[in-house]
């Protein structure tokens, strides 16, 4: 039997790294088309960032690992992050064991965001239907969570989006690993952003716009206030931070394969260790310093 949690590396690996709403088809079929999903294998454990379409992905490779014991981490409940949870096929299975972290979505509890997506008439099973142990925790601004055996360091902070989103950060063995999706910067860095990035050996970024989408220049609607930013306050970021690999992340539907290697490209500009997030990509996090140490599942 393989075991989620053997091990005592730190990799991360990508399912789904959209934006919005899920854009399969060919012109992104080499990025990839599902929403946001980031699985982390650290310490000997089993780390999830955000639910979206692609963790339906993740729970089909994690069949061939029973039973599964994981931690899944929400940075909001926007859609296209908690999606796919209905069809997670391993929440459905008795001996499988899920701890599931998040903040309340304005009056509530993650618990109830993730059963109300699935209560009549949305979805034909509920999630009192999951047979495997569920349990819930809403964390705090800066509150710590201590996997194996307190090796493993996580916590969010607060970044910039409408009804609020947390980033996170992961601390094992020296390295460290940032899950900073739908943020938006300001006219200034965002302090709180450049304090949990500090010293990052993988930075994952919101990157969803282009300075020029952002702005809505060529007389395209401006993204201002959408809650997202662009890859070039990703590359900065990354530079005042000292961080090893900069991962732009989160990308637009409307952006095909094309534009998410120019918006690699231009980043690379300001910041060479900056790799676009696609589908299948895996990274090893403690040689991230010495480039992307990237790999793509088979």
């Amino acid at each position: 039997m393989n075991s989620p949690t053997s091990g005592s590396g730190f990799e991360v690996t990508f399912w789904g790294v959209r934006g919005s709403i899920p854009s399969p088809g060919p012109r992104t079929v080499a990025t990839g088309g599902n929403t946001s999903c980031v699985e982390v294998r650290v310490g000997g454990q089993l780390v999830v960032f955000d639910g979206g379409t692609g963790l339906r992905l993740l729970g089909e490779k994690l069949l061939e690992e029973l039973p599964v014991t994981a931690h899944l981490f929400f940075s909001h409940v926007h859609w296209d992050h908690i999606q796919g949870f209905p069809f997670f096929t391993p929440a459905f299975l008795k001996g499988n064991t899920f701890h599931l972290y998040g903040t309340r979505n304005v009056s509530k509890t993650i618990e109830e965001t993730l059963a109300g997506q699935m209560d009549y008439p949305n979805f034909p099973v509920t999630l009192k239907d999951m047979a495997a142990t569920m349990r819930f925790r809403d964390l705090a601004e800066l509150e710590e969570v201590r996997l194996a055996d307190g090796a493993v360091r996580i916590f969010g902070v607060s970044g910039n989006h409408p009804n609020g989103v947390f980033a996170y950060r992961v601390e094992y063995g020296g390295h460290v690993l940032v899950y900073a999706t739908d943020t938006e910067h300001y006219a200034v860095h965002d302090p709180k952003m450049l304090q949990v990035a500090q010293d990052a050996d993988v930075f994952i970024y919101d990157s969803q716009y282009t300075p020029e989408e952002y702005a809505g220049d060529g007389g395209r609607r401006p993204r201002v206030g959408w809650g997202h930013s662009t890859m070039m306050e990703g590359a900065a970021l990354a530079e005042l931070a000292n961080v090893g690999t900069y991962v732009l992340y989160h990308h637009d539907p409307g952006q095909d394969d094309a534009a998410v290697r120019e918006k690699e490209r231009r980043a690379r500009e300001r910041f060479p260790r900056a790799i676009a997030a696609v589908e299948g990509l895996r990274l090893d996090v403690t040689r991230a310093r010495q480039g992307p140490a990237a790999s793509r599942l088979a």
